[in-house]
């Protein structure tokens, strides 16, 4: 009776664990199905395709459903995220493929997956390790004020800083407290180094630095601007940065004129103190030369920019002052990046019948001066002056008299034509105080070519003329008003 009963134990025994046998199956491990090494998602980018296969299919029961797991960064399952859920029953055939985006959060090099099932559970393998980032911030964005350049006293430092206001179109990525960030130094114009991490970077050597928003092993276009960084020296200069752009349109509003970081500023307008404008930043909406003093404590650096605020860009190709010979012509282009330009040419402030297109061939001496009109977007204009005059003029008598004044009437010292360049003659210029103010064998009738200081009376000059031959001439200039 023992025996008997022995016997259906054991019978029992191997019924139950074959049962126990064929509801199991078996799990690989996910993996996606693209071949590739990192996952990088951004807000125009998150669907990844993963897949993993199980066998035998006949095991599933009809409850089951399948799990995908993603760990956290350093790969721990203890609190995963679930990043793939089948409905009951749904899936009967191996292999199973699914899409997923990664969560907002994800930042990290060695993420990994698993698969499990419910009816019977089972639980794969870990997947290979990965990099996944979302890249929550991922445009251009700006540091230092967009500032091109900065100068540290020697022995001191510059602190670069990524700005709280994006100068780029776009927001800062100061607004992800999450986010971490690589500063670089460059060595070549494709090639650079990492040099330390942080929302800012003191810097004491000379380089250009940039910084990026840190994604591992994912490509960032986080990127800020590029900034030149130099030691303090005589005349040593930094930049300014116009918020508006340079040009800009005046009809948009004033414009904000940024220096770098420092102890105290005083700016100028075209040469000239600007009163209480002691500040980092300066707001205007008329066009000049501005220029600022910067003190950085231990030294001083200067800034200086040209602003526009016509909204477009303007040349032109000929001098202030241009020569030309008797039935000689002078062509003049101006060259713009105005919209719908319009073009209107001057010659002794008399509008001049028919010029209207980008060029103008001069064959008259005088003033001219050129007007172009943007006549789309942003309304404004700007004027090129400059004077045209005969080169060499026959005339007969050397002068005692001019008045360089700027009207284009005995501006310059005019002399016969078997004086000047070509003729191998010596012009020699003496001022009252026996100083040389010009000396040449190739004189252009271009005397003076810098303003003269006037005093109390008008200034007095001597010349001497020497031909190739050995003659001279001899006589005085009076300089007037």
């Amino acid at each position: 009776m023992r025996n008997f009963t022995l016997f259906y134990i054991v019978v029992f025994f191997v019924l139950s664990l074959n049962e126990t046998t064929h509801a199991q199956i078996v799990i690989s491990k996910p993996s996606f199905k693209a071949i590739i090494t990192q996952a990088c998602a951004s807000s125009s980018f998150n669907n990844f395709d993963v897949t993993f296969a199980f066998s035998p299919e006949s095991n599933l029961e009809s409850s089951n459903q399948f799990i995908v797991e993603l760990s956290d960064e350093n790969g721990s399952f203890s609190n995963p995220t679930i990043i793939y859920t089948s409905n009951p029953g749904a899936v009967t055939t191996s292999p199973v493929e699914f899409s997923f985006s990664l969560p907002t959060t994800t930042a990290g090099e060695a993420y990994r997956m698993r698969a499990k099932s419910t009816a019977p559970a089972s639980i794969s393998g870990s997947s290979n390790a990965f990099p996944a980032y979302y890249k929550i911030h991922d445009t251009d964005f700006s540091i230092n004020n967009l500032i091109e350049t900065a100068v540290y006293c020697s022995g001191g430092s510059y602190l670069l800083a990524i700005d709280d206001i994006n100068k780029f179109s776009g927001n800062s990525p100061l607004q992800y407290p999450s986010l971490t960030y690589k500063w670089y130094k460059e060595t070549s114009q494709t090639t650079s180094v990492f040099v330390s991490e942080g929302n800012t970077l003191s810097v004491n050597q000379p380089g250009t630095y940039f910084v990026e928003t840190n994604y591992g092993s994912c490509t960032s276009d986080s990127v800020s601007n590029r900034v030149t960084v130099s030691e303090a020296s005589s005349g040593s200069t930094s930049s300014i940065n116009s918020s508006l752009g340079n040009p800009y349109c005046s009809t948009d509003g004033p414009t904000v004129l940024s220096a770098i970081n420092a102890n105290g500023y005083q700016w100028f307008k075209d040469g000239e103190v600007i009163s209480g404008a002691t500040n980092q930043m300066y707001e205007t909406n008329e066009s000049g030369e501005y220029a600022v003093n910067i003190d950085l404590g231990d030294c001083m650096t200067s800034a200086t920019i040209n602003i526009d605020n016509t909204g477009f860009t303007s040349s032109i190709d000929v001098d202030d002052v241009n020569n030309i010979d008797e039935n000689e012509t002078l062509i003049a282009t101006l060259t713009t990046s105005a919209n719908n330009p319009e073009f209107k040419w001057y010659l002794n402030d008399t509008m001049i019948n028919g010029a209207t297109n980008n060029s103008y061939e001069v064959s008259e001496t005088g003033n001219y001066k050129v007007v172009v009109t943007q006549t789309t977007g942003c309304n404004a204009s700007t004027e090129f002056a400059f004077i045209v005059r005969e080169a060499f003029p026959n005339v007969e008598k050397i002068p005692n008299l001019i008045s360089p004044n700027g009207d284009g009437v005995n501006d310059t010292w005019v002399i016969p034509q078997n004086y000047v360049s070509g003729t191998n003659t010596e012009v020699l210029l003496i001022s009252s105080q026996g100083k040389i103010a010009l000396r040449t064998k190739n004189y252009q009738n271009n005397w003076p070519e810098n303003q003269i200081a006037f005093g109390s009376i008008n200034p007095v000059y001597y010349y001497i003329i020497t031909t190739s031959d050995g003659k001279t001439k001899k006589g005085s200039i009076t300089v007037v008003r």
